[in-house]
């Protein structure tokens, strides 16, 4: 058979921006890389069109960077028979909608039928990668593919020429100040530490804002709108928050940014000393960035993230302990990098000790950042998760 030229993505927004991020990233890879013609079926586009402003969320069919994009109601009839895509995908474990399925099961060959599981370090999603499950009453079988960060999963999404585009920013003086006049800031001052974040709401944010308040180095900290705004406020004494607003206090200083398209996000991941981030999508783009990060896992009932959360950090401590354990300028010993880490991650995530825990953290920054490229080197050895996606698929067809 020869190789599957047309492919639908099918996303239900569930977090906002995480789902239809990481859809949209594959979709525009798959048609940008391997000439694929892609549909991707949405069921927010309003949520969609803050990640990518070209969105109109009133058309039920538009057509973005050579990806066929469709207003999606999965309580609807779906696309007519002769339309059924070579390759199905349910991103992030959505459920495609049953008429769909019985046309899947009448097409003679059947389709490459995928469901793109959430991403996870945990040992047991290599045992189940790539697995067959057959439908229980249609002639159908949906194989897992799992994204990871090991040998035996499918890598994670990363598009051919980001670390080019991302070493020219970052080398380019010219670039960086453009892109702070975009968001009508200056540039950072010598000194002066530049953060981001984008997060859920966390109850240790204002012990951390005092954290950087306190300490001598000036901290500039950039928040795009979204969840944590309102506490933004809050700590400040304001009433509201919009993007343009700015408070300062100590050596801290905080500015509100509207939320930023994916591009523009990539280039402040790559623009800062330090990234908060959280879910997936924007977990992964911030280790493209190089830079040291802090994530906090999406909260899940009977705590049912945290062996996502020690998953991630047994394999990435162990990288930090292996290749720095002293700092860079060859003075004292460095404190334990890993256990610095390690100690702020569970501290955020618990949402309580965050303010204790910065110090340490920070003063591995350059490790840290060090240890993220080595990590970055191992990973990308492993593949991108859509040219996994696309041999993996080829190969069933």
């Amino acid at each position: 058979m020869p190789p599957a030229t047309r492919w639908d993505i099918f996303c239900t927004v569930i977090d906002n921006y995480g789902d239809i991020g990481i859809a949209w990233r594959l979709a525009r890879q798959l048609s940008a890389e391997y000439g694929l013609s892609v549909r991707l079926w949405v069921d927010d586009l309003a949520s969609f069109q803050r990640i990518r402003p070209e969105i109109d969320p009133r058309q039920p069919s538009q057509t973005l960077a050579g990806v066929d994009i469709r207003r999606w109601d999965p309580a609807a009839a779906a696309v007519p028979e002769p339309e059924v895509a070579r390759v199905v995908i349910e991103a992030l474990a959505c459920q495609i909608p049953e008429p769909y399925a019985q046309a899947m099961a009448r097409q003679d060959p059947k389709p490459v039928w995928i469901n793109l599981e959430y991403l996870s370090a945990e040992d047991w999603i290599e045992g189940c990668h790539g697995l067959p499950s057959p439908h229980p009453t249609l002639p159908l079988v949906k194989y897992f593919f799992f994204p990871g960060w090991t040998p035996g999963t499918g890598g994670v999404l990363r598009e051919s020429g980001l670390y080019a585009r991302r070493d020219a920013f970052q080398a380019s003086p010219a670039e960086q100040h453009a892109f702070w006049t975009r968001l009508g800031l200056p540039p950072p001052k010598p000194g002066e530490a530049t953060l981001s974040l984008f997060a859920y709401e966390n109850a240790a944010l204002p012990e951390l804002l005092q954290a950087w308040a306190g300490q001598t180095q000036p901290t500039r900290l950039l928040v795009p709108e979204g969840r944590p705004v309102r506490q933004m406020a809050q700590f400040f004494g304001a009433t509201g928050a919009q993007p343009g607003d700015h408070w300062h206090t100590g050596q801290l200083t905080v500015h509100i940014l509207p939320m930023l398209d994916q591009d523009e996000y990539d280039h402040l991941l790559w623009a800062c000393d330090c990234n908060f981030v959280r879910g997936e999508d924007s977990f992964v783009r911030a280790q493209w960035a190089g830079r040291p990060l802090v994530w906090q896992a999406y909260r899940q009932e009977e705590d049912a993230h945290w062996p996502k959360i020690q998953a991630f950090l047994d394999r990435y401590t162990a990288q930090v302990q292996a290749g720095h354990t002293q700092l860079l300028d060859g003075h004292a010993p460095a404190p334990d990098c890993g256990q610095a880490l390690a100690t702020l991650w569970q501290a955020w995530n618990r949402e309580q000790g965050a303010g204790i825990a910065w110090p340490a953290f920070w003063q591995c920054r350059q490790a840290l950042a060090l240890a993220q490229q080595e990590w970055n080197n191992r990973i990308r050895k492993l593949g991108d998760l859509a040219d996994n996606l696309v041999h993996f698929c080829n190969e069933k067809l």
